[in-house]
């Protein structure tokens, strides 16, 4: 097992130590595992790490993503975005997964866990059912550090202010989770397709902002 930084251990695909079937879940069936898991007082973020293994990168970006897709209280996306810039910036220059130890420490009660749960897993455990390993080499180095790089900028507007601008970006990391989690490559360039038109539409949005702007100043202060 590897120790990253002061963060998360990563077990890698070499488990020398005692093995933990939850490595070999698909993430609806590692959620279920920990939901379920009645020696666990809390669950953290940590916990979902190490469940996922060596494919925790696509499970936590789409548990920090998947929120963004709906509307959502001011601020939430700039909370949810912080851990998906690190992640990102990690994927994009082919580095482990890794997290500060003060975000993969946020746990919630077991029972709270289970019951986010219950509602989330047969979604994605239909999602995980739809998707299978196809066009592969776009969900490997070193077409998958360019994926990590355009869900980097996409995170990054995420996280930004932009009124209805966190959408369409979440749901193109969405994709790339499903894509990176199940090897599935036509699911990554759907995620590309959306991830291009979310580009245009927070232009556009920042855009019409800016000129906005300038009208009220030099309409209304000038």
């Amino acid at each position: 097992m590897t120790i990253v930084g002061e963060g998360v251990p990563i077990p890698g695909k070499d488990h020398s130590e005692a093995h933990d079937p939850a490595y070999d879940f698909s993430l609806s069936a590692a959620l279920n595992y920990l939901a379920g898991d009645e020696s666990r007082e809390r669950i953290s973020i940590r916990d979902i790490f190490q469940a996922m293994g060596d494919r925790a990168f696509g499970a936590l970006m789409l548990i920090f993503a998947l929120p963004n897709c709906f509307p959502t209280p001011p601020g939430t996306s700039a909370i949810l975005g912080a851990p998906l810039v690190f992640l990102t910036a990690q994927l994009a220059f082919g580095l482990s997964p890794w997290l500060p130890a003060f975000i993969a420490d946020r746990s919630m009660a077991r029972k709270d866990f289970s019951a986010i749960a219950s509602r989330m897993t047969p979604w994605l455990a239909w999602a995980e059912r739809m998707l299978k390993p196809r066009f592969t080499f776009l969900v490997h180095p070193p077409v998958e550090n360019l994926l990590g790089f355009f869900c980097l900028v996409l995170a990054i507007i995420l996280a930004l202010p932009v009124p209805l601008g966190n959408i369409l970006p979440a749901i193109a990391i969405c994709l790339f989770s499903f894509a990176i989690l199940e090897r599935d490559g036509l699911v990554a360039l759907m995620g590309l397709g959306v991830a291009i038109a979310s580009l245009f539409v927070v232009a556009g949005v920042i855009y019409a902002l800016f000129k906005a702007l300038i009208f009220f100043i030099t309409n209304v202060l000038i």
